[in-house]
């Protein structure tokens, strides 16, 4: 197994934990992880970096290798962002919906795009085959267990740090991969705590009004990064039953898209992901005592959405 010395110079393992703020509101405390302050603008920062450097002291990279992932934007910004850091080269497989600022921001950082007609499935079937035919390290974000580890192990250790001795009674987040509610609950558990753990749905506004029962996971394009049924992880994680009080939580896209309103005025710089996870996690909160703790994150920042329909209203 090679000990590869990971490059210097980096300021990757450097970066200070992200804030953990109180909002007010009825029921539990809320408190909100401010992960739009990583040095991308996400929480993907988190698994681009853990994902790699991992890779690196395997003696699966070095310096001049190539990374490709399927992204719908975020962790495709923060790989290009952490391979610019490692020397490595980039290439991102993003869906043709996908914002432009989204491409503009990995091309800044070096990396290559190339958009894939469809949804996550054909966008993921594309890269797996470049991986295949060009020998690239692939990320596999949506399998890989070292994104879920990265949020265990750093993300869920720093909110119970910050959370000075409080218990966490649930965690609240939208599933792209999966890897954060999975994370942050597999730590939770880990130190003791007895959270319940709650994904967070968008539904389309039209079809939620017309069936609020529907169990079926009708996720909204209204909210990127919210992906429906390409997780392995969160699959894998929720049929094996070891959070058996996992709950899926299904909210109104247009809902999410007024709360990602709300949180601007009050000076956050988030995404409509934000948006959908404060309208989830407030409910949540409601229905428990005030004693109690609810934890969510602000996933990216709002730069990669000033052409997406959230912005509308100010144009």
């Amino acid at each position: 197994m090679s000990t590869q010395t990971l490059p210097p110079a980096r300021y990757l393992g450097r970066i200070a934990p992200t804030p953990l703020v109180r909002l007010p509101g009825p029921g539990a405390q809320l408190w909100v992880k401010l992960e739009f302050l990583n040095p991308s603008g996400s929480t993907k920062d988190r698994i681009a970096r853990h994902i790699l450097e991992k890779a690196w002291r395997r003696g699966e990279l070095q310096a001049g290798s190539t990374v490709v992932e399927a992204s719908s934007g975020s962790t495709s910004i923060a790989l290009a962002l952490a391979c610019a850091q490692l020397g490595l080269r980039f290439v991102a497989f993003i869906p043709g919906s996908a914002t432009n600022e989204r491409s503009l921001m990995i091309q800044a950082y070096g990396g290559s795009v190339r958009r894939v007609a469809g949804g996550m499935p054909e966008v993921i079937a594309a890269a797996e085959a470049f991986a295949r035919e060009s020998g690239a390290f692939a990320a596999r974000q949506f399998e890989n267990l070292d994104n879920v580890e990265a949020h265990r192990i750093h993300t869920a250790a720093e909110i119970l740090a910050q959370l000075d001795g409080l218990s966490v009674h649930a965690v609240i987040s939208g599933v792209g991969t999966g890897g954060t509610l999975r994370g942050l609950w597999e730590g939770f558990h880990a130190a003791g705590c007895r959270t319940q753990p709650v994904a967070a749905i968008p539904r389309t506004a039209s079809d939620f009004a017309g069936n609020p029962e529907c169990c079926s996971l009708c996720f909204s394009s209204k909210v990127p990064g919210v992906v429906e049924n390409c997780s392995r992880l969160y699959a894998d994680w929720k049929e094996s039953g070891v959070a058996p009080d996992l709950e899926e939580l299904a909210v109104d896209d247009n809902e999410c898209l007024t709360a990602t309103h709300r949180l601007w005025k009050q000076g956050y710089p988030v995404g409509p992901s934000s948006g959908l996870n404060l309208v989830a996690a407030e409910r949540v909160a409601a229905r428990l005592r005030p004693e109690q703790t609810v934890v969510t994150v602000l996933p990216d920042r709002m730069e990669r959405y000033f052409s997406h329909p959230v912005f509308e209203a100010l144009r």
